[in-house]
């Protein structure tokens, strides 16, 4: 009979709860993989046990073991089992190798993971390229300028390629191979421009990395000649000159009706001038004053048709 309390007691002991048994003390943290790697970024993981605290963790990472950069702070709970831990990290630089550690902390106490590495992939070459300005006046002067970005982007070989219109012959080289700049950039300025061409940059040697294929349009030239003041009803003649001498391009005296709405009163076409320019010439019957200009339209695409200076006419009454 005096066996039965030592039973009972035994019993008891059994029956209170684990985790009220559970010793809390300082977390337990393990680095793990880095995962997801590009050239800017990369997922870290790790381990994190709570023992019975609020825990929480972050990643410390940087090129040396001196670190210098960290993580979110992120909560993982106050278990007494493993939790998986992640933090992703930004910003990073292509073909660089990263330490990195996990760091768990609660009310008993730091704990830092082992030191682990990894290494960012080369970021590829890729050019960014503009025309400037563009479209531009005939004979006018233009630059293809821009940046080759990636991992060996500086001091880098490159070659100005074009296709001149009607855009058949493919891409040949122009002018002379330029070198990027420490930081990529490059410029390839072009004189005395006088067809709408295609370019494109390539880098030289083996395997070559092409740009986008950009259209610089060259536009025509207009001047023209009319009188600023004219008797309402009465005519007005419009001459001046086209750059190219094309013959036969269409030309239209255009009003401007209303926001950027150009309204064409009179067509004709150009003749003949010198070598260097056509010439045009035509009447046309003022009835309002206002915004008035000569567009030149080119129909087969070689050149971008444009309008010459808009000149504000007034039609007097007397």
């Amino acid at each position: 009979m005096r066996i039965a309390p030592v039973v009972l007691a035994a019993t008891a002991v059994m029956a209170v709860p684990a985790t009220a048994q559970a010793a809390t003390s300082k977390p337990a943290a393990s680095t793990g993989l880095a995962g997801s790697i590009t050239p800017q970024g990369a997922t870290l993981t790790g381990v994190v046990d709570p023992n019975g605290l609020n825990t929480a963790y972050l990643f410390e990472y940087g090129k040396t073991t001196k670190y210098g950069a960290r993580t979110a702070r992120t909560i993982a709970g106050n278990g007494v089992t493993k939790v998986a831990a992640t933090g992703g990290v930004a910003g990073l630089q292509p073909a660089t190798t990263y330490h990195y550690r996990i760091l768990a902390s609660n009310a008993k106490g730091v704990v830092r993971g082992a030191d682990r590495t990894f290494k960012t992939p080369k970021q590829p070459l890729g050019f960014s390229v503009a025309v400037n300005p563009n479209p531009l006046s005939f004979g006018g002067p233009t630059t293809v300028g821009g940046t080759l970005g990636g991992t060996g982007n500086g001091n880098r070989q490159i070659q100005l390629q074009a296709n001149p219109w009607p855009y058949t012959s493919g891409f040949a080289p122009v002018g002379n191979v330029q070198v990027t700049s420490a930081t990529g950039t490059f410029a390839f300025p072009l004189l005395g421009q006088t067809i709408n061409t295609q370019y494109r940059v390539a880098t030289t040697g083996k395997d070559p990395v092409l740009s986008p294929v950009l259209t610089s349009e060259v536009g025509v030239a207009v001047t023209t000649t009319v009188k600023r003041s004219v008797r309402k009803g009465r005519t007005l003649r419009f001459s001046g000159r086209v750059r190219p001498a094309r013959v036969g391009d269409q030309i239209g005296v255009q009003r401007l009706s209303g926001g950027d709405n150009w309204v064409t009163l009179k067509g004709s076409r150009t003749r003949a001038g010198t070598a260097e320019f056509a010439r045009y010439a035509t009447r046309v019957r003022i009835r309002r004053s206002g915004s008035y200009r000569v567009f030149v339209r080119v129909a087969d695409g070689s050149l971008k048709s444009l309008p010459g200076s808009s000149v504000e006419i007034k039609a007097r009454r007397r």
